[in-house]
């Protein structure tokens, strides 16, 4: 297995409630595809360097650790993708 870092940006005017089902929902993307997620960490609300999409200057940023096979990372920026609340996202291949 490879070990994986993934941020990810969502839209800063969503409630907590909608914060904590994406951070499950794209961790049991990992999970249900034998991944395993070490660490999350919840940065919370920060301002961004630039303005995204000509209206966010902030976002709620995630950090996932985990190690999982090749295949997931597609799976998870294809979510990524389709997902209206997420802003930008980036998957980092952690070196040994």
């Amino acid at each position: 297995m490879l070990k994986y870092e993934t941020m990810f940006i969502l839209r800063p005017e969503l409630e907590s409630e909608a914060y904590d089902a994406l951070v499950e929902k794209f961790k049991g993307i990992i999970e249900a595809q034998n991944g395993e997620v070490t660490n999350v960490n919840r940065m919370g609300r920060r301002k961004l360097a630039y303005e995204v999409m000509k209206k966010f200057r902030e976002g709620y940023y995630v950090l996932f650790n985990y190690s999982a096979e090749a295949g997931v990372t597609a799976e998870l920026e294809r979510n990524f993708k389709i997902s209206d609340d997420v802003i930008r996202y980036l998957v980092v291949k952690v070196g040994e």
